[in-house]
């Protein structure tokens, strides 16, 4: 399936991240039977279950399912797109901003794909730097445009909440295919987002 608004949960697989997760809160030196921890565990594991959900869709077919033939071939962007993941080295959540350009090569594709292949491969366990490089290369080998450029600015709770704890750090990644492997393309993306950029 190329897209689903998951809101369904195994019953076997929810129960069982359930109890890890009980486990966990008894070993931190809480009650997990006090009131406001009762349903901790089931919520706990089914926004983990929600946070991930990206291992079981596929980027490309959503990519596919709204392909359109089109003589258009200017450069398209979406900005400011939103994104939400978890760093896979603490399990602590990542956050921000992916910009998004590319040139058509003959077909264009449906504009809410693009955000939507942004969740796909943020909603699993993620460093920035490969989330903006999957997005890049499912476009570019999916779309097969005359070029693909991305951009991630994106703040991590692994360096505000710990470790350095510097709040206001934001990181911003970067990829180029293509047309915008020329430096005049790439600067007039860089040109067209920079108000976004920090």
């Amino acid at each position: 399936m190329p897209y689903k608004h998951y809101e369904e949960y195994n019953l076997d697989l929810t129960d069982d991240i359930k109890l890890k997760y009980q486990s966990i809160i008894e070993n931190i030196g809480e009650d997990v039977s006090r009131d406001g921890l009762i349903k901790t565990p089931e919520r706990a594991s089914k926004a983990i279950q929600f946070l991930t959900q990206g291992y079981d869709l596929d980027a490309a077919e959503i990519l596919k399912s709204a392909m359109f033939e089109e003589s258009y071939n200017e450069m398209v962007i979406v900005k400011n797109i939103e994104l939400y993941s978890l760093c896979e080295h603490h399990m602590l959540p990542f956050f921000g901003k992916a910009h998004i350009a590319y040139i058509p090569n003959g077909h264009i594709v449906g504009l809410s794909k693009l955000p939507r292949i942004v969740d796909v491969f943020a909603r699993r366990l993620q460093v920035q730097e490969r989330l903006t490089q999957q997005i890049l290369d499912c476009i570019n080998e999916t779309l097969k445009p005359q070029g693909v450029a991305v951009v991630i600015e994106a703040s991590h709770m692994c360096m505000m909440m710990r470790g350095v704890q510097k709040q206001n750090s934001v990181t911003t990644t970067s990829g180029f295919r293509g047309q915008f492997e020329k430096i005049e393309t790439r600067n007039e993306f860089l040109k067209l987002i920079s108000e976004n950029l920090s």
